[in-house]
């Protein structure tokens, strides 16, 4: 083989080779990777709120509908091609029988174009957005949604999964929050929820809506959530009619433990330690900030101040785009505490930890500080949180063995009334409503 031949030959193996070496890499992060540990600070919410619910209002047929943003991280350079879709779910969040062209006017499925790499930072990580749903469509049916991202290829490989609310405004809903009315020793420890659930005005806004029949109480759900805590939300038993409404008070099911105000941090500025944080320390290309010790507030007096409620808030001081500029942290938490429980676990709770009592939100006990502690992984800005005690064996966390309960805590409340008729094939969300503090 002459040897012009040759250079020519080897050039181009190296060349394939470099390619099939960048496309091995780029699956290699997607075969092998924990996507639960690299995907952060995700975000789906109105466009520019942040913090809001992630809730559309059904319009009029044909008019477009208002979009959601949803943002995340992967903590990798190399950028993955993803994509989106949308499915209709029941109330209880299984997928329902509806087909795509019955709840939307337009494609469920699209690809995530919009990434940028992070700049400056001692963590590489690429950002993810897109806005939902696509532009041009508009929502047929109300209820319960779920939006997941998926690599391309790899459709049931779903890498997260988000929910989101379509609401027809049916109903009118009025919500009460009273101190506990019962005699059983939490007149001072717990709220009162009294809801009155009435019929809307205007007219139906989906091809699917009939005028609901409040007095068909039986077709109705009435659910309640306190401050976005999945192991807080109830299905509210109906208790009784009034003229052309429905009631729902008076049961066990309203009373909700009070808790206390959340406790909160600021990463907004790594350079001086900013509210709640002891110390920033940089080490083998990892930044750690030390937050001040925690302490068991149940025996506190009540004192009150406005806090993010569990949420969260990517934000930067000395730099111009927080969403690809902040650095990643790994922020240590401590509650001191002169022996573990042996009857439960502490975890840390709020959308840090996407509200979940598991192991990744668990504390965990070490007898050299005689504290529990917990490290995070978190993006720059502000968060709220608070410590919740898990009896072993139970789904519900309680508020009372750390934080202390009391009426007057300052929660939010979000209610979601359903309605599905006998021979109806999804439950149609005809009403919600987020009391804010």
């Amino acid at each position: 083989m002459p040897l012009k031949t040759m250079k020519i030959f080897l050039y181009r193996g190296f060349a394939i080779l470099v390619i099939l070496l960048i496309f091995n890499s780029q699956f290699s992060i997607l075969n092998s990777q924990d996507w639960n540990d690299a995907i952060k600070s995700i975000y789906l919410s109105p466009v520019n709120d942040e913090l809001a619910l992630p809730i559309i209002h059904l319009d009029e047929p044909g008019v477009p509908s208002q979009q959601l943003l949803l943002r995340f991280d992967i903590l990798s350079p190399i950028p993955h091609n993803l994509r989106y879709r949308i499915l209709h779910c029941s109330r209880d969040w299984q997928p329902d029988s509806l087909d795509p062209s019955e709840f939307f006017s337009g494609p469920t499925e699209g690809a995530i174009d919009n990434y940028q790499s992070s700049f400056t930072t001692l963590i590489d990580y690429t950002n993810y957005y897109q806005q939902l749903p696509y532009p041009y469509g508009y929502f047929l049916a109300s209820g319960n949604y779920l939006v997941q991202v998926f690599p391309e290829g790899h459709p049931d490989s779903v890498i997260l999964s988000r929910p989101f609310y379509v609401v027809e405004d049916a109903t009118n809903i009025d919500v009460a929050i009273d101190r506990s009315r019962s005699i059983s020793g939490t007149f001072n420890t717990h709220q009162e929820l009294s809801i009155t659930v009435s019929p809307s005005a205007g007219p139906p806004t989906s091809p699917w809506a009939s005028t609901p029949l409040l007095q068909q109480s039986d077709y109705y759900t009435v659910i309640a959530r306190q401050n976005r805590r999945l192991d807080l939300t109830r299905i509210l038993p109906f208790s009784n009619y009034s003229n052309s409404s429905l009631l729902y008070q008076w049961s066990p099911d309203n009373s909700f433990p009070g808790g206390n105000h959340f406790r909160y941090f600021d990463l907004s500025n790594l350079r001086a330690t900013m509210y709640h944080v002891q110390r920033v320390e940089q080490l083998g290309g990892h930044i750690f900030a030390f937050l001040q010790p925690d302490e068991v507030k149940s025996r506190n007096v009540y004192t009150q101040y406005n806090s993010l409620n569990g949420g969260m808030r990517t934000n930067i001081r000395d730099r111009q785009n927080p969403q690809i500029e902040a650095d990643y942290v790994w922020v240590n938490f401590s509650l001191p505490i002169e022996r573990p429980f042996l009857d439960g676990s502490i975890h840390i709770v709020g959308d840090l930890t996407d509200w979940q009592l598991n192991d990744s939100s668990r504390m965990d006990w070490n007898p050299r500080y005689k504290a529990y502690t917990k490290r995070l992984l978190l993006k720059q800005g502000y968060y709220s949180y608070q410590l919740i005690f898990l009896p072993a064996g139970e789904t519900q966390g309680q508020t009372s063995r750390i934080e202390g309960d009391h009426f007057e805590m300052t929660n939010s409340y979000t209610i979601f009334v359903y309605y599905r008729p006998p021979g109806a094939r999804f439950d149609r969300l005809v009403g919600l409503v987020e009391t804010t503090p």
